[in-house]
């Protein structure tokens, strides 16, 4: 039982890997999810109150990390609120409408169609927003990965 377990508890922490790169998928619900089913496996008894305190730190921290990564992406390249909201459903749409090539293609093309359409940009500078997106959705990875690890890495030392 012990081995089923854990089996379950990792898989639950690849998926909330898989969401890095799908967005569909909510990380984080499946780090917490992984948590808890330790907990219903094994005991909640070495989950402190600091242990749900500094979790919960961790999930502001994704959830800034995400919105600030693309927001800075697109600001610097000379996007605008159109933009982020054109890279956001790109990233949301992407991957389902050009299976693996959308996960990147859908945020560039987001914000690149949302700045022509909205703000009538030269295709210049909308691709230049939609270079922006990509560098905010990337760097967004590298950060939320980097926080996921962290969390789980301090889960492991709690209950071992």
């Amino acid at each position: 039982m012990d081995i089923l377990g854990w089996i379950v508890v990792s898989l639950v922490f690849i998926v909330a890997y898989v969401g890095l790169i799908y967005p569909i998928i909510p990380s984080v619900l499946f780090i917490i999810a992984g948590y808890l089913l330790y907990g219903l496996f094994f005991s909640f008894e070495q989950f402190s109150i600091l242990f749900w305190v500094i979790q919960a730190m961790f999930v502001i921290l994704l959830f800034v990390a995400d919105y600030f990564s693309n927001l800075v992406g697109v600001k610097r390249y000379g996007g605008s609120k159109a933009g982020i909201w054109g890279s956001t459903i790109g990233l949301l749409v992407g991957p389902f409408v050009i299976p693996v090539v959308g996960i990147v293609a859908g945020p560039f093309l987001g914000a690149v169609i949302a700045e022509l359409l909205v703000h009538r940009k030269s295709i210049g500078e909308a691709m230049k927003v939609g270079y922006g997106s990509l560098i905010g959705f990337l760097s967004s990875i590298v950060v939320k990965g980097a926080l996921q690890t962290v969390m789980i890495v301090y889960f492991i030392f709690q209950v071992q």
